[in-house]
């Protein structure tokens, strides 16, 4: 997407200050935040048990969806061997940290949440085709697999671009990762040969990944969101669900990478053009977001048959309309007439302003995704401290999760910025023989 520098960084040039770690009262504000949405969490189980599962399912579906579209998008740059992200892009491989604990959540949320929140696990549907599809044992074992799929193969595909760099860089970091940082140097060999291996195993690990986000993310949706209302089925809503948290995952990146930038004072690496760069994904992904809402919008308005049109007209009447207007205007209203301009994009305050925009427009989107089919048409709706402070708790544990990564491995992909034979990759080879392979595979 950009062009490159004529100066190529050496190794020491890269490792310098990289490895500072991660201010402790950061660490220390998460934790009081996840102590904060646990006590929540917990009294809520005893005063509104309902709200609180059902604030963890938002919460879940946010930063779970989020966090795998980060590590989709870290696929897509080997799928697309992009070169402008590799001063940056660890700063999202690192999402990845929050999905072993997202699928822990999961289970909690099925097993022991499931009569709160889900309709079909206390009655069977009335319609034959919805009580086979929401048979709880025939659902959650969809929903466990896919989750338990997405999150293996996230977690394998980071540890392949960890590997590489842990590999050629001295040991350090924290002391909960010595001993994976041991097994990943074991049996570490040629750098060339590692390269192209690797390489070559992120191709193949890359394409399934993206199957099973795109497919995984869409039944997902359906399972855990889509269901929550008895009667409506839409065939757009897993794209469009699924590329809210693509979007978001973008916009959050961006105000990662600035605080990283700023935090380890690497402004010779990470430049204005990465975040001309970013702001452009950001605006060319919100416009796609309101293509789909448009498209799915358009398409109930003008079939108008009631159990489509209902949930379009729950959520923009009553007490649901504004916070409904509200999370359209932060998804897209304002990041796409915002980022138009090359200026927004690389001037910080207003890229933090517009990227801030999406991120918090998602959360009130999946709110308004969840709580109008569960509770109807209402005056006054439920968001207060029971939403508030699981959210809270989970921003929490989602930082505690990031901060950990990022302190127990190299903060750069090290080898693809320095070694001789990075642009190689460009050209795919046979990692046993190192020769060219024919144009055709």
């Amino acid at each position: 997407m950009s062009s490159h520098d004529v100066h190529v960084a050496t190794r020491d040039e890269v490792l310098a200050g990289i490895d500072r770690p991660t201010p402790a009262r950061l660490k220390t504000i998460c934790l009081v935040l996840a102590a904060i949405g646990l006590v929540v969490f917990v009294i809520g189980l005893f005063l509104e048990p309902d709200r609180v599962w059902q604030a963890l399912l938002v919460n879940w579906l946010y930063f779970t969806s989020i966090s795998s579209a980060g590590v989709m998008f870290v696929a897509v740059q080997r799928i697309t061997t992009a070169r402008w992200s590799r001063p940056i892009i660890r700063f999202l491989e690192g999402y990845v940290a929050f999905l072993p604990v997202a699928f822990v959540l999961i289970l909690l949320i099925l097993f022991v949440g499931q009569h709160h929140i889900f309709w079909w696990a206390n009655r069977v549907p009335e319609i034959r085709e919805k009580a086979v599809y929401l048979n709880p044992t025939f659902a959650f074992s969809r929903v466990i697999g896919i989750s338990f799929v997405i999150t293996a193969l996230s977690l394998w595909y980071v540890y392949t671009c960890v590997r590489l760099d842990v590999g050629i860089v001295p040991e350090g970091g924290a002391q909960w990762a010595h001993g994976l940082r041991e097994r990943m140097r074991r049996g570490f060999g040629d750098e060339r040969r590692e390269l192209h291996s690797t390489h070559s195993l992120q191709g193949k690990l890359a394409v399934f990944l993206a199957f099973a986000f795109a497919f995984g993310w869409i039944v997902l949706s359906w399972d855990l969101s889509m269901s929550l209302d008895p009667h409506f089925q839409s065939t757009m809503y897993g794209w469009w669900f699924f590329m809210g948290g693509w979007v978001t995952a973008l916009a959050s990146w961006t105000i990662i990478v600035m605080a990283w930038r700023r935090y380890l004072g690497r402004y010779d690496l990470i430049q204005d053009k990465h975040f001309h760069d970013l702001g452009k994904l950001c605006f060319a992904f919100t416009a796609f977001w309101g293509y789909l809402t448009f498209g799915q919008y358009l398409v109930i308005w003008y079939g108008n048959l009631g159990e489509e049109t209902h949930w379009m007209r729950l959520r923009l009447i009553e007490g649901w309309r504004i916070p409904t207007l509200i999370g359209v205007a932060l998804m897209f209203v304002f990041p796409f007439f915002g980022l138009m301009s090359r200026a927004a994009k690389v001037y910080l305050p207003t890229m933090v302003l517009f990227a801030s925009c999406t991120i918090i427009g998602l959360w009130i989107h999946r709110y308004i995704e969840v709580y109008p089919s569960i509770y109807g048409v209402v005056a006054n709706i439920p968001l207060g401290i029971w939403e508030i402070g699981v959210a809270v708790g989970m921003l929490g544990v989602w930082g505690l999760c990031y901060l950990t990564f990022m302190d127990g491995f190299p903060r750069m992909r090290v080898l693809l910025m320095t070694s001789p034979y990075r642009d190689e990759v460009q050209v795919p080879v046979d990692p046993r023989t190192m020769e060219p392979l024919p144009a055709h595979e």
